[in-house]
């Protein structure tokens, strides 16, 4: 794997169950990585004594917190935002051209393809995870985009007839982010931030893809302990949502989304939320 380039694994005191760590290190990654943890984590020495120091970086929580526009006055700061936007001033400091940012929560990373009526999957491992991740990289920088991510297992609902595998690209970023460090990002709210900053920036032309013939798996939303769990669970989920309204009400909305647990969560208009791409086609030549 490159060497300008590193997996980030944001993660807050789940020291003995890192699950996208296990995942890695069974599909075979060899690159650099880093579990990114605040210094208020109180299980930190669990963390450097199973990853050592070499692997685990602390950054400052209340000084990412005075950098942050948290967009509320509740004082709660146990949240992924502040990581999140230390994460350029991390790979600044590191020498990194190229980051990933993780969940701590992946179970899997799998290809997708059609085969006959079925919708497929396959396990890349070792050099073609490698692979995925340079190509991933790739289309950043082709694209000009300001962060690139992989599906989520929900964009996969309908099987070989998903209308979000259909399209191959979709303008949100969430949960798997492959970013450049001159590119920074500024995340913002406590709650929401991923939809809150593709659907704001978005809508003023800042470009964000995910790619859906590739897609992460994650353990259920709220059903893992540690990390943001807890704090989801007090706050609820439609608190949660709302951040993302208060940022962009022309074009998100609360709704409920129906599973195994059932809760609410933001819907976008896409319709009404960023620009468009337009056919090359539909170009008009300037008049000389």
């Amino acid at each position: 794997m490159r060497d300008d380039f590193a997996v980030f694994i944001l993660t807050h005191g789940r020291a003995d169950n890192v699950v996208t760590m296990r995942t890695l290190k069974r599909q075979g990654y060899t690159g650099r990585y880093y579990l990114v943890i605040d210094d208020l984590d109180e299980t930190a020495n669990l963390y450097y004594e199973k990853y050592g120091k070499d692997h685990v970086i602390m950054f400052d929580k209340w000084a990412a917190v005075d950098r942050a526009d948290t967009m509320d006055n509740l004082r709660e700061h146990r949240a992924i935002v502040y990581a999140r936007n230390e994460c350029y001033r991390i790979a600044r400091e590191l020498g990194l051209q190229y980051f990933l940012m993780l969940d701590d929560d992946f179970t899997g990373i799998f290809y997708r393809y059609i085969e006959g009526k079925r919708l497929m999957s396959k396990t890349p491992k070792g050099k073609t995870l490698e692979g995925l991740f340079d190509a991933m990289l790739a289309f950043l920088d082709a694209s000009g985009a300001a962060i690139v991510a992989l599906a989520q297992g929900g964009d996969m609902i309908g099987g070989a007839q998903s209308p979000s595998f259909k399209k191959m690209i979709l303008r949100k970023c969430m949960n798997s982010m492959f970013c450049r460090t001159d590119r920074p990002v500024e995340f913002r709210g406590v709650f929401n931030e991923d939809i809150t900053t593709y659907t704001t920036l978005g809508s003023r032309g800042v470009l964000f893809f995910t790619f859906t013939q590739c897609h992460i798996v994650q353990i259920q939303t709220q059903t893992l302990a540690g990390g943001m769990t807890d704090v989801y669970k007090a706050a609820g989920t439609y608190t949660k949502s709302f951040y993302s309204v208060m940022s962009m009400p022309s074009a998100v909305k609360v709704s409920m989304m129906y599973s195994k647990y059932n809760r609410i969560h933001s819907h976008v208009d896409w319709e009404t939320c960023v620009p468009k791409i337009i056919n090359e086609k539909y170009r008009k030549e300037r008049p000389t």
